[in-house]
């Protein structure tokens, strides 16, 4: 995939990390109103210390999307591979759309499966893409094998 392709990618994978972490703190939002005004209760927990819980724990899953979204724009925006530390995070992204694709094609169905595996397509294909562009650019600027010098048995 040559760079024509490959910031599409990137891009498609920023906007739909995007939108999905806009998603999940919205859901995590409105969760936390119904078990607020329902006062719903789990195993003697306080109905607020609950609704406390799934709002950090909606903003802190959607801040990780964000920073996902974000490191796939940037490498869109400068078409270039993220550094170590942007490609362990989307590496992780990646693992974790597996495995929530995993447990939502018997909890929530197949559509549900569909858009975490497009999601770890995007985000795999952009590594990839770009995994793949620097390695060449790296071996052309490598010098030929062997330092000129004759060789002796």
């Amino acid at each position: 995939m040559g760079a024509v392709g490959r910031r599409p990618v990137a891009w498609a994978g920023a906007v739909v990390l995007g939108a999905e972490a806009a998603g999940i703190a919205f859901l995590n939002w409105f969760l936390g109103l119904v078990v607020d005004k329902q006062k719903m209760s789990l195993a003697g927990l306080e109905p607020h210390a609950m609704t406390v819980a799934t709002w950090i724990a909606g903003a802190v899953l959607g801040l990780y999307l964000a920073l996902c979204g974000f490191l796939l724009a940037r490498a869109a925006v400068l078409d270039r591979a993220p550094g170590g530390f942007g490609r362990a995070v989307l590496i992780s992204a990646a693992v974790v759309h597996a495995l929530l694709g995993a447990f939502a094609v018997g909890l929530v169905g197949w559509l549900a499966f569909a858009f975490m595996m497009l999601v770890l397509g995007l985000v795999v294909l952009t590594l990839m893409a770009y995994d793949r562009h620097e390695g060449r650019a790296v071996a052309a600027d490598a010098p030929p094998p062997g330092d000129g010098a004759p060789r002796t048995a």
